[in-house]
């Protein structure tokens, strides 16, 4: 019994040369690497998401109600964080970025660049589906801006379903692609079934923004701002009360070990 090494030491050692293998990995990488590229990812992302979100609702048939958007934005957010998640982490959102920042999984000092970018890629993207829609179309679909909320007796329902919606995407993105405990490869998927769950069941409340930066461009290129502060209000409050929870949960020195840095 001398001779073996106890368990606890064992462990302590791996995580101590997984922390430095991952340091030195990080550090290896060029100023480019680490800081531009993963911008310039959340804004392309961001566009494309956000572009295909918008066709879909400006596109929509009256036949399908929504279960065209919900599986355009659900899809295709799946498919690009499969496909860009790699270098950026696949936000694609201020909400999800500012949890993963909350938990480790993404530097500091680049949460206000990503929250740029993506505010920036909306725009982007709700301005290309702009160009390439009929003008009656767009207009009667209000550039596909969140046109739900009419009435200031709707504003309480709509913003609790926007935080408990948006609560479920940050969940599935922080715990299916961040924790190095419960992630897997099919994170990506499950991250867009959590939007279409989201706005099947809550697009005729709020319509199921869960993602300033989808708000954002689509007010912009519509001039529309009626009652716009729910869709920031109730996904940041989401995004940071998930973000606090892990953190609890796991806890700090947890949290430093196992998630890993993006």
């Amino acid at each position: 019994m001398s001779g073996e090494t106890p368990m606890c030491s064992m462990d302590l050692r791996e995580i101590k040369g997984k922390e430095t293998n991952m340091a030195d990995s990080y550090h290896g990488m060029s100023w480019y690497e680490q800081y531009i590229q993963p911008c310039v990812v959340e804004l392309l992302g961001s566009a494309l998401f956000i572009f295909i979100g918008c066709l879909s609702v400006i596109e929509n048939s009256p036949n399908t109600g929504l279960l065209q958007p919900a599986l355009a934005h659900g899809l295709a957010l799946g498919l690009i964080i499969a496909t860009l998640g790699n270098i950026s982490g696949g936000h694609f959102n201020p909400a999800v970025s500012l949890a993963v920042t909350l938990v480790g999984g993404l530097k500091t000092m680049l949460l206000i660049p990503y929250w740029v970018s993506q505010l920036f890629g909306g725009m982007i993207g709700a301005a290309l589906a702009k160009v390439v829609s009929p003008e009656e179309r767009f207009w009667n679909a209000s550039g596909a801006a969140f046109a739900i909320v009419q009435e200031q007796e709707q504003v309480a329902e709509a913003l609790g379903v926007e935080i408990v919606m948006t609560m479920l995407l940050v969940l599935a993105v922080c715990m299916g692609a961040v924790n190095e405990k419960t992630m897997g490869p099919l994170a990506p998927f499950s991250i867009g079934f959590s939007v279409i769950v989201d706005i099947l069941a809550g697009g005729g409340i709020s319509g199921a923004c869960m993602n300033p930066a989808r708000a954002f461009g689509p007010a912009v290129m519509a001039g529309y701002w009626d009652f716009h502060w729910i869709y920031w209000l109730g996904p940041l409050l989401a995004g940071l009360f998930v973000g606090l929870l892990i953190r609890l949960f796991i806890g700090d020195e947890k949290t430093r070990l196992i998630l890993k840095s993006r």
